[in-house]
């Protein structure tokens, strides 16, 4: 679903490469851990295969087709869902409201859209009361499990996410592991998330450590 070829990066203010010439791919029905130290350019990566940057060399590829002819805006409201550090939930709307919207805008094929936002959120422990509530007033936690079911309520085949059991106890740390597990194994997507911990990583079909400028696939210990 998801090529990458010769892809390197570097920031303005560096001339030193983020990168050394990344080849990887991404299949679907898979859930992918990217594993890696703070700064080694992880949340870089994650905004290079969502289409929020370009790379300064090389290509990516969604289907076989470069984001280049695709288009970036494009890509991201057909394709991509995306699970932000922040949130980035709209901040006048309620925890429902910010679902609903984001299902309107990408043409979601969910007929009863509001039902099924309040059925998603049950999911990760937010009840109806909760999901009419401004996103000001929730937690940190919960507003991160909004942005979370946000992306996953979306029909994009892709879902990417950035630290999404940060602000997470363990019990909803393992049950949005859980969903994304799902949201792989039976509805085809390809899910990538980025993440520090290793035990959300090793919960993964696929684990990835950027480290040195390279990604390495990491062998899971046997059961």
């Amino acid at each position: 679903m998801l090529k990458i070829e010769k892809m390197n990066y570097w920031y303005q203010s560096k001339s030193e490469p983020l990168y050394h010439a990344i080849d990887l791919a991404f299949e679907a029905g898979k859930l992918y851990g990217i594993l890696g130290s703070s700064g080694s350019g992880k949340t870089t990566f994650l905004s290079l295969i969502a289409g929020l940057d370009r790379p300064k060399t090389g290509d990516i590829y969604y289907n076989n087709e470069s984001l280049k002819k695709i288009g970036l805006t494009n890509y991201r409201n057909q394709y991509v869902s995306i699970v932000f550090q922040s949130y980035n939930l709209l901040p006048y709307l309620s925890a429902l409201d910010n679902i609903v919207a984001a299902l309107e805008i990408t043409n979601s094929q969910h007929k009863n859209r509001k039902t099924y936002a309040i059925d998603m959120l049950a999911k990760v422990g937010i009840d109806e009361n909760l999901a009419r509530k401004n996103v000001q007033h929730l937690s940190g936690g919960q507003q991160q499990r909004v942005a979370i079911v946000r992306a996953m309520c979306c029909d994009a085949k892709l879902v990417v996410a950035d630290e999404p059991t940060g602000n997470l106890d363990e019990t909803n740390s393992r049950e949005i592991i859980r969903l994304f597990t799902q949201l792989a194994h039976e509805q085809g997507k390809c899910v990538i998330v980025i993440t520090h911990e290793k035990e959300i990583a090793y919960a993964c079909d696929v684990i990835l450590e950027l480290k040195e400028k390279k990604f390495t696939q990491v062998d899971k210990a046997p059961n």
